[in-house]
């Protein structure tokens, strides 16, 4: 029986199992040190499309089908498809999924939505209203710079503490019977905003909400760190990590030897001119789908925390003054 513990966490009584993952990247994504790990790198991040967008829902719908073909399934298996990006209103995952004819819910929690979409589709299937989910997020580096930050032909300087949109997408789908890593325990995430406005500077503005849900889970579950092999963030890259770390520790947890971060394993960021490291909802997205999940079948990993962060403004807050809104959702993985 499924049962909620504490404040925020889910405890799943029939845990789901994670059947199968695919991931696309990007050429620049392609050149990291992740590389062995993906279905496919791109060669071109246009891939033959006539638009950044249109390219990006390519990535959603390729990856979603190279995820079923990888686990024997057709579209008429899937109970539910959960998807999201980052373009607005979420036409990313609108045309990249409308031909698979799978009931649809579209989600957005910006960068967290990969944890967003596996939490709410374990739910569905521990809950006995579905057994097969498909759960798909992407990011492309063209369609975000478009949307939140300059004209590509701009070409303006880049500060240290911005991060590199991630160019991929990422697919897992959830059974309820068969082998491979479970979800276990699903903590949901509440809006923290301390008062960020700097676009520039999303580690910052997203590390305060991962604090929240991080304690929030330990708190729920009475675990401690170390019951974890892997405590692996969305894409608070290199600054957020640290703000993330450091302020854990002041809280009686060190997560020190235990942390990752998403936004710091896809690129070499000392060769790569990403600056603080990786983002994007295809940022968590292929690395779980492609690293850490073919990590978790050999036995690298027994026990993983995966939580991606968000940041939840548009460029219409932006520009009226607000600060940026922040969450970020966790979900428990065990072999």
């Amino acid at each position: 029986m499924n049962k909620r513990i504490g404040k925020q966490t889910a405890a799943l009584g029939e845990p789901p199992v994670i059947a199968q993952t695919a991931s696309i990247v990007g050429v620049k994504e392609g050149e990291g040190p992740l590389a062995q790990y993906f279905d496919e790198i791109l060669t071109d991040d246009k891939w033959g499309e006539k638009s950044w967008e249109k390219a990006e829902s390519k990535l959603q719908k390729e990856t979603a089908l190279k995820a079923l073909s990888k686990a024997g399934l057709s579209p008429e298996d899937i109970h539910y498809a959960l998807a999201g990006d980052l373009i607005n209103q979420c036409v990313g995952a609108h045309y990249g999924m409308r031909d698979l004819g799978v009931p649809f819910l579209g989600l957005y929690g910006a960068c967290s939505t990969m944890t967003e979409s596996l939490s709410i589709g374990s739910m569905l299937i521990a809950g006995g209203c579905a057994d097969n989910v498909l759960c798909v997020t992407s990011s492309h580096f063209c369609t975000a710079e478009k949307q939140f930050r300059y004209p590509l032909e701009y070409g303006g300087q880049r500060t240290p503490a911005a991060q590199w949109t991630v160019t991929g997408s990422g697919a897992a789908i959830l059974s309820k019977n068969g082998d491979g890593p479970k979800i276990t325990h699903v903590t949901t995430g509440k809006i923290v905003d301390m008062g960020i406005t700097d676009l520039s500077n999303m580690g910052a503005a997203m590390a305060p909400a991962a604090i929240d849900t991080l304690t929030a889970h330990f708190i729920d579950t009475g675990r401690r760190p170390d019951y974890y092999d892997l405590i692996l963030t969305g894409d608070l890259g290199v600054v957020g990590s640290d703000i993330l770390q450091e302020l854990m520790l002041d809280d009686g947890y060190d997560i020190r030897e235990l942390h990752n971060d998403c936004g710091k394993m896809i690129f070499d960021i000392e060769k790569q001119d990403v600056h603080a490291g990786g983002s994007g909802c295809g940022c968590c997205g292929s690395v779980f789908c492609g690293c850490i999940y073919e990590e978790m079948k050999k036995g690298t990993y027994e026990k993983v925390l995966l939580m991606a962060t968000g940041a939840l403004m548009n460029p219409m807050t932006v520009e009226q003054g607000e600060t940026i809104p922040c969450i970020a959702h966790a979900v428990a993985i065990e072999r």
